[in-house]
Order: structure tokens, then sequence, then C-alpha cells
């Protein structure tokens, strides 16, 4: 893939020594010749051409979320190194087959969960080693996606799977693992919108083996504007990692702001290639 995030890697690869830019693939010849004359690289429309021609170290999966699962399958019995862009698959069955591949042929892998490599997550993270969480409230509210693809839940799985996914793996990142699940959506406010079937809104409820619960809420209805980030409470504190502002408030008998200094998109690539140069998959 040659959009957006596709490009976005690319910037932060270009900064990384001695990591090399060698080719783009993207079925729309157009947008990937673009792109492939800004970083000088080689130019395909046919992934497997480009697997089977090109000497690759690693493979960057940008891709929308349905066209995700032979691209993966191939590079990795290549036995070539992959960063795949979340979410890694529409359904568990593709994600196992994936997930498969990689461990059967023993390469480095990373999906894109970037916020992992925040700085200000991961002062929450230190921050809560010493804490109990009791509740966690995650929210990603924004106005529904321009592009064709998105406003299908067979394409795009909807804006849980594409968007709000990245709230979810925080509060497994910050709080730990889940044992129940239960949620509830709503639909109808969109009917103007063609090829519309998403949820409008949805509110999911955890509960987690460490006896903390928390819900999630998510909404791709406003007009304008856009809002996501996770809320921690717990005996005498509590902790908002405001995301869309860049910023994290600590409150436990004094008030800390924080603001996000460190790119976590440079971090993300930064270490993806030195786990490849190390040869160190953790």
């Amino acid at each position: 893939g040659t959009g957006r995030i596709a490009v976005r890697h690319m910037e932060k690869l270009a900064k990384i020594e001695d990591t090399r830019l060698v080719s783009v693939c993207d079925v729309h010849k157009k947008e990937a010749e673009k792109v492939a004359r800004t970083f000088a690289t080689n130019c395909y429309t046919d992934y497997q051409e480009m697997l089977e021609k090109e000497k690759l170290e690693a493979v960057y999966i940008c891709l929308p979320p349905f066209a995700h699962g032979e691209q993966e399958i191939m590079a990795a019995e290549k036995k070539i190194n992959l960063f795949i862009e979340k979410p890694l698959a529409l359904n568990l069955k593709k994600a196992y087959q994936i997930n498969e591949a990689i461990k059967k042929n023993s390469i480095i892998s990373s999906v894109g969960y970037v916020y992992r490599y925040s700085d200000i997550v991961n002062k929450v993270k230190k921050e809560l080693e010493k804490r109990k969480t009791a509740l966690i409230l995650g929210y990603y509210f924004c106005p529904l996606r321009p592009v064709y693809w998105w406003r299908n839940k067979n394409e795009s799985g909807g804006q849980i799977v594409e968007q709000t996914t990245h709230i979810f793996d925080l509060a497994r990142y910050l709080v730990g693992e889940v044992n129940e699940v239960y949620g509830q959506r709503s639909q109808g406010l969109m009917e103007e919108v063609e090829n519309y079937d998403l949820d409008d809104t949805s509110c999911v409820n955890l509960h987690f083996e460490n006896g903390a619960i928390g819900s999630i809420s998510s909404a791709c209805i406003l007009s304008h504007g856009r809002d996501w980030g996770i809320n921690l409470i717990g005996k005498g504190f509590k902790i908002d990692l405001l995301l869309s502002s860049h910023l994290l408030k600590i409150t436990n008998g004094k008030k800390e702001e924080v603001k996000m200094t460190i790119d976590p998109y440079q971090s993300e690539n930064d270490l993806f290639i030195k786990a490849i140069k190390e040869n160190n998959p953790e």
C-alpha cells in the first residue's frame, strides 16, 4: 500500500541509519508511481512480483483491513520480516493463519499499535506498576471517514476494528487481560449515507482478570472534530490519557500535566528495525 499511513512509515524509515527503502507496491498504479518518485524506489502493482524479484529484509503491510492475509503469509514464507498495520485481519481465522506463518518461519514481526511507543503512555504504565487500577473509561469519537471502504463492515470491520482497536489495545497493555465482555450498539442515524452499515455508536463493558472493570465507547457520527483517549481511576488517583491532544494528566493529591515529546511513529519504526538488526523478536 502507498496510502497515508504507508507514507508516514516511509518518512520515518528514511531517517533511520543503514535502512534503505527499496520498493513500493499498490494496485493503484498512479499512486504507487507518485510515492516511488518521492522516495526513489522501484514500483510494482503486483505484490507477488515484488516479493519474487526484490531482495527484501522487511515488508510493511499498510492496507485496508479487507486486503490483509495473502501478502503477509507469502512474505513470511519467504522469511521476510513483517510490520503489519492494524488491524491484523477482519476475522480470527485469518489472524491465526498469519500468526502461524510468522511463528513457523521464525521471522520478526510487529503490529502497528503505535501508542505503545508513546512516552506518555509508558509513563502511565510505569505509574501503574505501583497502583491498582479499578476503572477504565476509553473512547474514540469522530466523523465518518470519507473513504468508501470504511463505511462498510465487510471491508473495514467497523469502527471498533479499524479505530477503537487502539483503545482496546491500550486497556490490555496498561491494565491486563480481559475475561468478560458485554457490548451494545446503536444504528439508524446515518441512513442518508450510501452503502453504510456500521454501528453509529457502541459501548463495550470489560471485566479484567485482575478485578478492574472498564467501558470503551465509540462513535463515528460527529460533524467535525475528533477525540480519543483513556481514563484510569484507582484508589487516590485519576489518570487522563488525552491521546488526541498528546497530553497526559495525573491527579493523585497533586496535579501533573505532561505533553507527548517523543514521536511514537518514529519510535515504533526505530525499534522494529533494531529488532531485525539484532534478530531479537522481543
